[in-house]
């Protein structure tokens, strides 16, 4: 428990599938849960790991603002041929936000009131930008 929050969990629902409550209690179990809800294709769970305000920038498919078309535009990037691995080779904390700085990705993260972290920013494919700009 923390703050009220429950601990990650997963359950079985009825036989249709799985369920996911996460509370991130970290930058880093951000990522984990943010890969979590990706593989099991849970758009609920996605949408809580993100700040309402959230925007979503990735390669070739533009940008999402807010959390419910953030889930939708991350199930659409992130499918079966193209799995998003939580992979942080660097996070940055000042209080209550985070860096998340990784091969393909720079995100922000936020801590809110009650304890759970949630993206602000998630900025992926950051190599092919950089690639781009470049030539």
């Amino acid at each position: 428990m923390l703050d009220g929050l429950t601990d990650r969990s997963a359950a079985w629902a009825g036989g249709a599938g799985v369920v996911m409550s996460a509370v991130a209690r970290t930058p880093e179990e951000l990522e984990t849960l943010f890969e979590d809800a990706l593989m099991m294709r849970d758009r609920a769970a996605l949408t809580e790991l993100f700040d309402e305000d959230a925007v979503l920038v990735t390669s070739g498919r533009g940008s999402a603002p807010g959390s419910g078309e953030v889930a939708r535009l991350a199930l659409a990037t992130w499918r079966g041929d193209q799995p998003f691995v939580a992979d942080p080779h660097s996070v940055s904390q000042a209080l209550d936000v985070a860096l998340v700085v990784a091969a393909g990705s720079i995100n922000v993260a936020r801590r809110d009131r009650k304890g759970a972290w949630r993206y602000v920013i998630v900025h992926q494919a950051i190599d092919e930008c950089i690639g781009r700009r470049q030539q």
